[in-house]
């Protein structure tokens, strides 16, 4: 029996991609998902939680800000460097914890945080 889909929930996220094999190279290396090819112009992701996708479809630079959780925002922030992305806001605090910005191979902005 499968389970029913949550009602009104986030279920997948789809974000512009200019180079989806660059895409794949960065978020695989910093964060650890893996990734299904649609053909060359689309790729699906998978967090270990969640599902989405990166598209050549989606102009590159205009995505939602999608805010990732780390235990170790030091740590990150180093693997995202070393990957080829670009700290774009430095670790600011705010109420329940720390973040900072970084933008991606691609121009998109994304967040990690912790408490």
């Amino acid at each position: 029996m499968s389970q029913a889909k949550p009602e009104k929930q986030i279920d997948y996220i789809e974000v512009p991609a200019s180079d989806i094999e660059k895409t794949k190279t960065f978020y695989h290396s910093v964060f650890g998902w893996e990734f299904t090819d649609y053909g060359p112009d689309y790729t699906s992701f998978h967090d270990g939680r969640m599902t989405g996708g990166f598209s050549k479809d989606l102009p590159a630079g205009n995505g939602v800000l999608l805010v990732l959780y780390s235990s170790d925002l030091d740590a990150i922030q180093q693997n995202i460097l070393a990957a080829g992305g670009r700290i774009v806001k430095d670790t600011f605090s705010f109420p329940g914890g720390r973040r900072f910005h970084f933008s991606d191979p691609n121009g998109n902005e994304l967040a990690v945080w912790s408490e």
